[in-house]
């Protein structure tokens, strides 16, 4: 199930308003461009933004996500008629045969249990052709960055074009091993309404990540860093093998 800030309607419309500084595509942009990818799937698409970078390329894309709210906002979007997007996760995709799959941000570490993250990279599998890449990023649990998931250092005051200021931070609630458990409150100017999203991330070991693409018939190809979070997420690169009997 998405968090409440992707699927209440009122949060989802202020993602993109704070979450301004999509960098970290470029990576990804790049390495469709790098992987000769003229079909793509995008794995928790949220609000569309690179969904809608890829189809403007001239890509073949299929955006899937769980959070309607957020989806509806894709759908709003310019352009947004050129992708396919689907309510729902990648353990249940209608048939596909992409060149490349992604998952930008804290997609992958967002599926925490470990059923849904084997069903995940399975349903990513099965929707690549042979051949095709999976490409995904995670944090170094070593670099320990929920340590200023705090109101201290995420303290914003933004002013939403249509809605007035919104003040929101951050407060961290748990660690318990991989488990990673924060609260993001939002608190809207213009009729004092106080929303809260809780989410939790799971912090995967390197060699963990590995096995479980091995396990799922991956051959794990490169392991990057991320270039706008230089020495703190791991970038994997895996492919379905060119024949693997399926």
């Amino acid at each position: 199930m998405a968090d409440e800030c992707f699927r209440h309607p009122r949060l989802a419309a202020l993602y993109d308003v704070l979450d301004t500084d999509r960098g970290d595509l470029e990576a990804y942009l790049r390495m469709a461009d790098e992987f000769g990818a003229s079909s793509v799937l995008d794995i928790g698409c949220g609000t569309g933004v690179f969904a809608l970078l890829l189809a403007e390329r001239g890509m073949d894309v299929v955006g899937v996500d769980p959070a309607g709210a957020s989806l509806d906002v894709a759908r709003g979007k310019p352009g947004a008629d050129r992708v396919r997007w689907i309510e729902g996760d990648a353990a249940a995709l209608p048939p596909l045969r992409v060149d490349l799959a992604t998952m930008t941000a804290n997609v992958a570490q967002a599926i925490t249990g470990r059923h849904d993250w084997q069903a995940t990279l399975r349903g990513a599998y099965e929707a690549l052709r042979p051949g095709g890449h999976l490409v995904f990023e995670t944090r170094d649990p070593a670099r320990r960055a929920w340590e200023e998931w705090t109101r201290e250092h995420t303290h914003l005051v933004a002013r939403i074009p249509g809605t007035g200021p919104v003040e929101s931070w951050c407060r961290l609630l748990d660690v318990s091993g991989p488990l990673v458990t924060f609260r993001w409150t939002y608190v809207f100017a213009a009729d004092g309404q106080v929303l809260t999203s809780d989410s939790t991330l799971r912090f995967r070991e390197r060699d963990e990540v590995a096995a479980d693409l091995t396990g799922q018939g991956y051959e794990v190809r490169e392991v990057r860093g991320a270039p706008d979070r230089e020495g703190r997420e791991f970038v994997f690169v895996a492919r379905r093998p060119e024949a693997d009997g399926h």
